[in-house]
């Protein structure tokens, strides 16, 4: 498993209050310590953000979360900000730590505006603070609550919530009746997991992790954010190359009639990645279109010039193709599903003993299958949209937190690299760890764009000579890909703009 910062863990609820209690119970280090340092951290962003002198309105609930608002509103108010906070259900039965920061505000010269939710007046405030309720949300929000939650909502100033957006579950990331939609979370600890999945990603705004003095030893993460902070550092030097072959070529099965664009696409892609050969396996009637458009692409046709698509009379001749020379396969894009293409993809798959990607109408060929498992020797990369992967595990996904378990169980259980195409994308492993985008791939569902996702995904397992790193390559390449076009274009994007 690669070595990942901590700031890059995405923790669950339960997993951040067995931190928080670990730390106060057996390490030492009290909780009104550990509010008092996420205030401070939450107040110096703030600060940052917030001009001096403004008018903050602090909504607070009666637990933690509402300690780590009189945390920061104490603190601002000692940089001469203006401050008005209003507790939910009054200040009776606050949390101990809450209580004595309550007691904290009460014993400063400035002045303070305290209040309940009945006696809320709407001011020109400039910002608010959402201290509100916390990780422990897990049944829709009530009032007064969804009341304050629908009139934050209203508002044009900014919102920073504390640890979570109150209303967005922390799991599954969702919106539990009506959630504060923020502009800034500050996140205590840890990431939570579910501002990645499900409403998540629009309801959290720009995240900020606040860190805490939690020991290394107590941090368990539910997954892991790709990013290329961490990636880049995980990766070896690729070797330079004396020759074409050298470090292996990329076979690729693809084509039918009406769907060649789709191996147009994943052949561009894994060759800009810099592959010194990347060979097409096409049936023949097939090749002028593939030779007009893929020149720098070795072609290797089968079958007669009438074949249009893949038949089981292929097979053998493709299998002699992929055992010429060293290197790895992906197989899938534009291959149709005629019968007897779906009974040459699944004799290949059950047959080849080599590394695969396996995607699109590959992966339905394999859906079709009672049963299936990969041959021992070979390793296997299966590149799902959310629907395939249900088809290809006859199993119900409802939401994005449950797509994530079914990930990681599965390629666990089955030693295969999942990348679950969606939003987020997922990539489950052999070791069972999840891995998240955190960036809004929902562009990426669009047709074409699956296929340069494969093409770069194989292209970079054969670069680094890891499935793992294959995928988090070909996610961020891709993201990095678009972000340098809308940089320098208005139009919408293209799958050939991320080749």
């Amino acid at each position: 498993m690669p070595k990942i910062p901590h700031p890059y863990y995405l923790c669950s609820a339960q997993q951040s209050r067995f931190m928080d209690e670990k730390t106060i119970s057996e390490f030492g280090i009290d909780g009104f310590t550990l509010m008092e340092i996420a205030g401070t951290r939450a107040a110096d962003f703030i600060l940052s953000k917030v001009p001096t002198g403004a008018h903050g309105i602090f909504f607070c609930g009666k637990g933690n979360n509402g300690g780590d608002a009189l945390v920061i509103s104490r603190l601002l108010s000692q940089q001469d900000y203006k401050i008005t906070i209003c507790f939910m259900s009054g200040t009776e039965g606050l949390s101990p730590d809450a209580d004595k920061n309550l007691k904290l505000l009460q014993k400063l010269d400035t002045e303070i505006e305290i209040l309940s939710w009945e006696d809320f007046t709407p001011k020109n405030y400039d910002f608010v603070v959402d201290g509100m309720l916390g990780t422990g949300l897990n049944s829709e929000v009530r009032a007064p609550y969804s009341d304050a939650i629908e009139w934050i909502n209203q508002q044009e100033f900014p919102v920073f919530s504390l640890d979570v957006p109150t209303g967005l579950n922390a799991d599954s990331g969702q919106i539990m009746g009506s959630a504060v939609q923020t502009d800034f979370t500050l996140s205590f600890g840890a990431l939570k997991t579910g501002f990645f999945l499900n409403e998540g990603f629009d309801t959290t705004g720009e995240i900020i992790l606040c860190e805490l003095s939690f020991p290394n030893k107590y941090k368990e993460p539910e997954a892991y954010l790709i990013d290329w902070d961490w990636v880049e550092a995980n990766s070896p030097s690729p070797k330079p190359k004396g020759h074409k072959y050298d470090g292996g070529v990329l076979y690729i099965i693809a084509g039918s009639e009406g769907l060649t664009g789709a191996g147009i696409m994943a052949a561009k892609s894994a060759w800009k990645t810099g592959l010194g050969a990347v060979v097409l396996i096409t049936p023949k009637g097939l090749l002028e279109i593939f030779e007009k458009q893929l020149v720098q692409i070795i072609k290797k046709p089968v079958g007669d010039i009438g074949d249009l698509y893949f038949k089981e009379s292929h097979f053998e001749k493709v299998l002699n193709i992929l055992n010429e020379k060293p290197g790895k396969l992906l197989i899938g894009p534009g291959l149709g599903r005629q019968e007897e293409t779906i009974r040459f993809t699944q004799k290949i798959l059950q047959e080849f003993e080599g590394d695969s990607v396996i995607d699109a109408d590959a992966l339905f060929a394999l859906s079709q299958l009672d049963s299936w498992e990969k041959p021992g020797s070979s390793n296997w990369i299966l590149t799902p949209h959310p629907g395939e992967l249900k088809s290809l595990f006859n199993e119900e996904v409802s939401d994005d937190l449950e797509r994530m378990k079914l990930t990681s169980l599965k390629a666990k259980a089955e030693k295969i690299i999942i990348l679950s195409k969606g939003m987020p994308s997922i990539v489950g492993t052999e070791s069972g760890d999840s891995y998240l985008t955190g960036y809004d791939t929902r562009i990426f569902s669009r047709a074409g764009f699956g296929d340069i996702l494969a093409g770069k995904t194989a292209a970079y397992w054969l670069k680094f000579s890891s499935n793992e790193l294959a995928c988090f390559y070909a996610l961020l390449d891709g993201f990095e890909k678009s972000q340098q076009y809308y940089a320098a274009n208005s139009g919408s994007l293209e799958p050939i703009d991320i080749i």
